[in-house]
C-alpha cells in the first residue's frame, strides 16, 4: 500500500496531466458539433468492425438453422406461386391488372440485401447495426424488411455500415392499417415486450378482430403499401374514447434477426421535395 501511495504522488503530475486531457477532450466532443460528428463516425466504424468479426462468427454456427428456415420459406412461396397462377389464369382480363400493378412496384423500389452484425431487443431506445453503408447505395430513410415483415428505419451510415432504428425504440413510428380496412393508425413500441407494439388513434367505427393482420399504408416514401407488420393480438380504448389502441402481435421475431433487406424508393427524393414546399407555402 506504501509503494503503491509513493507511485501516485511520484508521477501525479503526470496522472494530473492526463485528467486535464480527458476533461478537455470530453468537453471539446461534447459542446462542438464538428468534433462530434468525428468521433461518432469513428467510432461507428470501430464498432461496425468488431461487429462484423462477431456477427460473421454467429452466423457460421446458425448455418443449419439459416438453411431451414430458407427451405420453409421457399416452400410458402411455391404455394403462393401455385395459388396465384391458378387466380390470373381463371381471370385473364384482371391478370393484365395485376401483371401491371406488380411490374410498377418493382419499378419504383430496388432492395440491398444486408446482414444484422449488432442488435439489442431490451432497451428502451434499441438499434441494429447492418454490414452495408454508403458505398452499397445505402441512405438514411430506408425502410427495412426481413421475410417475416417491418424491421425499422436507417438512421445512420457510413462508408461501409448503417444503423438501424427498429420498430422496438421509441423514436419509431409508422402508419400502419388492419388488412382491408382504409383507416390507419400509428404504429409505437411501449418499451416493454419485443414480440409486441401498439396501433394507436384506430378510429372507432373500424371493424376487425383479433387475429387480422396489421400492414403498412404506403402513405410514406419509407415503406410499400401491404408489407406486413404482425397480427391483432388484443385492444382497448385510446385515451380518446373516439379510438382504438390494439396490442399487434409483431411478426418480425427481432431476437433472430439475421438477414434483411433494405429498401429504396426510387421517387422518394421528389416525393420529400414536394411535400417540404407544400410545407413552405403554408
Amino acid at each position: 500500500m506504501r509503494n503503491l501511495i509513493s507511485f501516485l504522488i511520484k508521477h501525479s503530475p503526470l496522472f494530473l496531466c492526463l485528467f486535464y486531457v480527458i476533461v478537455s477532450l470530453v468537453l471539446l466532443i461534447r459542446y462542438n458539433p464538428y468534433h462530434q460528428s468525428l468521433y461518432l463516425s469513428s467510432a461507428n466504424r470501430v464498432s461496425g468492425e468488431i461487429s462484423a468479426v462477431t456477427g460473421g462468427v454467429v452466423s457460421y454456427f446458425n448455418l443449419k438453422e439459416v438453411n431451414r428456415d430458407l427451405q420453409q420459406r421457399n416452400g410458402q412461396l411455391e404455394q403462393e406461386i401455385i395459388v396465384l397462377r391458378q387466380q390470373l389464369n381463371s381471370r385473364s382480363d384482371d391478370s393484365l391488372t395485376l401483371h401491371s400493378e406488380r411490374d410498377s412496384l418493382l419499378r419504383d423500389y430496388t432492395f440491398v440485401v444486408a446482414q444484422v452484425i449488432g442488435n439489442s431487443v431490451m432497451r428502451p431506445n434499441n438499434y441494429i447495426m447492418l454490414n452495408k453503408g454508403l458505398r452499397d447505395g445505402v441512405a438514411t430513410e430506408m425502410g427495412v424488411v426481413d421475410h417475416q415483415g417491418v424491421v425499422g428505419l436507417v438512421c445512420t451510415v457510413s462508408e461501409r455500415f448503417s444503423v438501424v432504428i427498429p420498430i422496438l425504440n421509441s423514436k419509431f413510428r409508422q402508419s400502419c392499417k388492419v388488412k382491408g380496412s382504409e383507416y390507419f393508425g400509428s404504429l409505437v413500441w411501449d418499451g416493454k415486450d419485443p414480440r409486441y407494439a401498439l396501433l394507436e388513434e384506430l378510429p372507432r367505427h373500424v371493424s376487425f378482430e383479433v387475429g387480422d393482420t396489421v400492414v403498412t399504408t404506403g402513405y410514406s416514401t419509407v415503406f410499400p403499401e401491404g408489407i406486413m407488420v404482425g397480427t391483432i393480438h388484443s385492444f382497448e380504448k385510446d385515451k380518446d374514447d373516439n379510438f382504438y389502441a390494439l396490442q399487434v402481435r409483431l411478426s418480425t421475431d427481432f431476437s433472430r434477426l439475421k438477414d434483411v433487406r433494405i429498401i429504396e424508393n426510387k421517387h422518394r427524393m421528389e416525393r420529400n421535395h414536394l411535400l417540404e414546399q407544400a410545407k413552405g407555402n403554408e
